[in-house]
């Protein structure tokens, strides 16, 4: 099995490395996809240093366009059978891939997603109103799917490779609200959908997290589009 891992980079030079690292080390056979979405920072510096390690391709934005953007350039070249989303920032460890390959691998499950808030785990405690807008936004995205997700915003979503290649050319959001696009399109095609408990290390805006009031609007707003729209 060959597993794609894609990752969106905006502006994180502080933790690539580490990332990729991190990614690499993991057992299996895989590709890592990286999109550097615009970078103003140190970060397609420390790319170069990676760009001939034989797992890794990378991909680069002229300009910041987003999240949604970055996993679309990414899609259209991913080439496995399993398709992660791993962001750069480390607020999800690589370690969990085998918690979220599991339900796929055993024929169960056509989409996973790693819940923070399921897991048995220690994570970090961050952000009131972050956690009540989470579950605002995904009861309202269950309520429109039929789903019963726990965390419709996680950033750790494992999909059999003939998912994405199924939904990557109807994709249009370029930031956040890629998140509410991407389980709204499963839903809609009747896929099986999985959730599994993953540890989380959340970030404060001082150590970057780029998250915030205006994507959790467009949230709601892509909640809606994306029930009567594909």
């Amino acid at each position: 099995m060959l597993l794609s891992v894609v990752v969106p980079v905006y502006n994180e030079e502080a933790t690539i490395d580490e990332v990729l690292r991190r990614i690499t080390e993991t057992p299996g056979n895989k590709e890592v996809l990286v999109v550097d979405d615009g970078s103003g920072d140190g970060t397609a510096a420390k790319l170069q240093s990676w760009q001939d390690h034989p797992q890794i391709r990378i991909f680069r934005h002229p300009r910041n366009r987003g999240k949604g953007a970055a996993l679309r350039t990414a899609f259209a070249e991913v080439r496995g059978d399993v398709v992660i989303i791993q962001d750069a920032d480390l607020e999800y460890d690589p370690c969990e891939y085998s918690a979220l390959l599991q339900p796929i691998v055993d024929g169960e499950a056509d989409v996973v997603y790693g819940s923070r808030f399921v897991s048995e785990g220690p994570h970090r405690v961050l952000y009131f109103w972050h956690y009540v807008a989470n579950r605002i936004i995904t009861m309202l995205s269950d309520m429109f799917t039929d789903l019963n997700l726990t965390d419709v915003e996680t950033c750790h979503k494992a999909f059999r490779g003939e998912v994405i290649e199924a939904i990557r050319d109807t994709l249009k959001e370029d930031r956040f609200g890629i998140e509410i696009e991407l389980t709204a399109k499963v839903a809609k095609r009747g896929y099986r959908v999985f959730e599994t408990g993953v540890r989380y290390y959340g970030r404060t805006y001082q150590q970057g997290k780029k998250i915030g009031f205006r994507d959790a609007l467009r949230a709601l707003w892509c909640i809606v589009r994306y029930r009567w729209r594909d």
